[in-house]
């Protein structure tokens, strides 16, 4: 099972810190604190998953599985 909290501690230990990732989101610090202990479950807004994946390489389905589901394998026939 896919855990947006993991992935949004990733992106926060990529990037080097809170405030980088806020600086990769184009939002404050405090916000990302907060979506990291505040949202119920803790997970990176939406709104800055495409940047983040973008920077950092964490698939989006990783950070909002909710928005964006995983791929799924094709078999060849």
């Amino acid at each position: 099972m896919i855990d947006p909290k993991a992935a949004l501690e990733r992106a926060i230990t990529l990037a080097g810190g809170q405030t980088a990732l806020a600086a990769i989101c184009g939002c404050t610090q405090g916000a990302v604190w907060q979506m990291l202990n505040k949202a119920d479950p803790p997970r990176l807004s939406v709104q800055f998953v495409l940047k983040v994946e973008d920077a950092l390489g964490i698939p989006c389905y990783e950070l909002r599985p909710d928005f964006y589901p995983a791929p799924v394998a094709v078999a060849n026939a």
